[in-house]
């Protein structure tokens, strides 16, 4: 039940220690550490990731979202030689075919993206960026909050050269000195993601290895994937009082015929909806009808869900432990009730519980099988 305290930002702090941020993931993805929510019996549990299988039931569906982290981060220099770094807060080539690319002399072809540069002093509009022989930059506008639109231009496929030369675009609490390690590279990223676009990990798979993947098909559960591009916007603070006020980033989703038709027979034979994430669980909520009957659909997802949202399909959810304060707690307080959820948080604290990306992992089973 939502109370009026629900919605003041102030609810929803809690202390973490330094220490219980995760800086590096542990050697194996399934490793980690699973605080089990019981919300119907409020209670929980300390287990590890790989008993996930002692709560899943025959009939029951894990939904994933198969967004692939690209090298976002560009690290160059002005035409002056100082120093410069780009973050590209969208994936140069959209989906639907139209890529904002032209043609231009000498096999070079350009793409304007939006972006937030950092250097010591601000390039003014027509400002060169070099990052490499085959990929230059020029800024084009100034745009509110630190942002710029800068026209890329490059040689060859710009694919390869972000990933030959951009950075994994890592949470502003993990800390490189020396930039991102190849651990990163592998790491930051699910073992299923196959969508380039994020800016960000859908974190709460990174558990999950191809291993205990099947594992979990071979109990009589099945996997669905949608694609949700997580966007910078997911770190952006929330800056209102009443968190009702507060405006979510739209992404970029994609939920295919295919999902669609396995949640609505998961639905139908009683079985359950677990949603990998956060990310997941907005996307099977934003393509829900009142019915909770699914439909394919694409577009940009700005669902915001808060408590009082009455969710239509997701019934359990794993995720990560989120930030005070951010609208992913404020998300999974919709779904477990923000009580619990803080408790929960205050436990893990003091049990050890690594925090955020590189973290452990949480499951909230609002519902037990039926049958």
């Amino acid at each position: 039940m939502t109370n009026n305290t629900d919605f003041f930002l102030a609810s929803y702090h809690f202390t973490l220690p330094e220490e219980n941020i995760a800086q590096h993931p542990l050697a194996r993805r399934d490793s980690s550490r699973l605080l089990v929510v019981d919300c119907l019996a409020g209670e929980t549990k300390d287990r590890q990731f790989t008993d996930l299988l002692d709560y899943l039931a025959p009939r029951d569906l894990l939904v994933v979202n198969n967004t692939r982290v690209f090298p976002a981060r560009l690290l160059g220099r002005k035409e002056t030689g100082g120093k410069v770094e780009l973050l590209i807060l969208e994936y140069p080539v959209a989906e639907a075919g139209s890529d904002n690319k032209n043609e231009t002399e000498e096999g070079w072809q350009q793409v304007e993206v939006i972006s937030l540069l950092k250097s010591a002093k601000r390039p003014q509009p027509e400002g060169k960026l070099f990052f490499s022989e085959n990929l230059l930059g020029t800024v084009r506008e100034l745009l509110p909050g630190g942002k710029v639109r800068v026209a890329l231009r490059y040689r060859g496929e710009l694919a390869r050269l972000l990933e030959a030369h951009g950075q994994m675009p890592l949470p502003p609490y993990i800390h490189r000195e020396e930039g991102q390690s190849e651990e990163d590279r592998q790491r930051y990223q699910t073992v299923y993601a196959e969508k380039p676009g994020a800016v960000a990990a859908p974190t709460a798979g990174l558990h999950f290895t191809p291993e205990l993947l099947a594992r979990i098909q071979a109990q009589g559960v099945r996997i669905a994937q949608v694609t949700l591009h997580v966007g910078y916007g997911t770190f952006a603070p929330v800056r209102v009082e009443d968190i009702r006020e507060h405006a979510i980033h739209a992404e970029y989703l994609k939920v295919s015929e295919e999902t669609a038709a396995l949640v609505n027979e998961t639905r139908a034979a009683g079985g359950r909806v677990w949603a990998v994430g956060t990310t997941s669980a907005r996307a099977l909520e934003f393509a829900a009808a009142a019915t909770g009957q699914i439909k394919a659909r694409s577009g940009f997802c700005d669902l915001y869900i808060y408590p009082g949202y009455r969710f239509r399909v997701v019934d359990n959810l794993l995720t990560n432990f989120h930030l005070p304060q951010s609208s992913l707690l404020f998300l999974v307080s919709a779904l477990a009730g923000r009580t619990l959820i803080l408790a929960a948080y205050s436990e893990a604290v003091q049990k050890g519980y690594r925090f955020y990306s590189y973290g452990d992992a949480m499951a909230l089973i609002t519902r037990q099988p039926s049958g």
